[in-house]
């Protein structure tokens, strides 16, 4: 059961115990966050986006939106989610105006599990959040180290976004999870 400290309703977030999150998430804060001291709050869920386990929280003092990706049947890497809806309800990108220091992307296969740490000067180069001058992106692929990327383009993406991703697992890099946070 959830513990609900704002009203519910399917079209805004939902604050919830910290101890109610998904696993995916609850694994990670156990065995990579804890370890490297950072400490999650103010966690809310996104129930519209409940598929993707979408959801925000502050990470010591920097504003996660967190997701995790999904694999696709037909092509290499996972597909996430990256949008909001506006004050008339339409879905649009999030933008370099959002308050959002990181967006997390959880991803798993089988037994392989990783997180990319995005920050939002990545978002902004790579055109996936909105700037005054062009429009970002609403969803896109990412491609763990364990994918091999198909075509130039998804090989050009991932050599990129590998410079924001770890593994979770026996050989967790836990001073890379420290740089990608504090931006060393």
């Amino acid at each position: 059961m959830f513990y609900l400290k704002t009203r519910k309703t399917t079209n805004f977030p939902i604050k919830i115990e910290v101890e109610y999150m998904n696993q995916t998430l609850n694994k990670i804060k156990t065995e990579v966050y804890e370890k490297c001291n950072l400490k999650i709050s103010n966690l809310e869920i996104e129930l519209e986006s409940k598929e993707y386990h979408a959801c925000k929280f502050k990470l010591n003092t920097w504003n996660i939106l967190s997701r995790k990706a999904k694999i696709t049947p037909t092509k290499a890497g996972q597909f996430v989610t990256c949008w909001r809806r506006n004050k008339d309800g339409i879905t649009e990108p999030f933008d370099d105006t959002d308050p959002i220091d990181f967006y997390t992307i959880n991803v798993q296969h089988e037994n392989l599990l990783g997180q990319f740490v995005f920050p939002r000067s990545v978002l902004i180069k790579h055109g996936i959040m909105s700037t005054e001058k062009k429009d970002g992106k609403r969803g896109f692929r990412v491609y763990p180290a364990w994918d091999k990327a198909e075509n130039k383009q998804a090989e050009k993406t991932q050599k990129w976004q590998l410079n924001y991703f770890y593994d979770i697992g026996k050989s967790t890099d836990f001073k890379k999870v420290l740089a990608l946070y504090h931006g060393l």
